[in-house]
């Protein structure tokens, strides 16, 4: 593993712990009851996702690949469709609370994305 990927992995871990403790908290302050999905595992699948996407396009522009920006969209579109199967209890009434669990989502969701972009941006520059 070199320094860059290394960093990364640093980056996204403090960004995750950080992102989950304000979220844990602000859930155990303001909600009462049962979610259908515990807050931990959409933090391991978003992290899990843009670890996955960042070592897939490391290893391409390693490589010498000239279509990293059709690689980036396409593993996008990949990682939206697992969103989705990853919310499909909630789209057939599994929760008794799917707003707020569909808002638990797509928050953390949206956040990561912003994140993996700006990490990804400064490793696509020099290309």
């Amino acid at each position: 593993m070199n320094k860059k990927t290394s960093s990364f992995i640093l980056r996204l871990l403090g960004f995750t712990i950080i992102l989950f403790s304000i979220h844990f908290y602000i859930i155990h302050q303001f909600f009462e009851g049962q979610l259908y999905f515990p807050i931990w595992t959409i933090y391991v699948f978003n992290s899990v996702l843009v670890f996955i996407i960042y070592s897939v396009l490391n290893y391409k522009n390693k490589q010498g690949s000239d279509k990293m920006y059709q690689l980036f969209l396409g593993l996008t579109l990949l990682k939206m469709i697992l969103a989705i199967v990853f919310l499909l209890p909630l789209f057939f009434g599994k929760s008794d609370h799917s707003q707020l669990e569909v808002i638990n989502f797509f928050i953390p969701y949206f956040l990561f994305l912003t994140f993996e972009i700006f990490s990804l941006n400064k490793f696509l520059q020099k290309r």
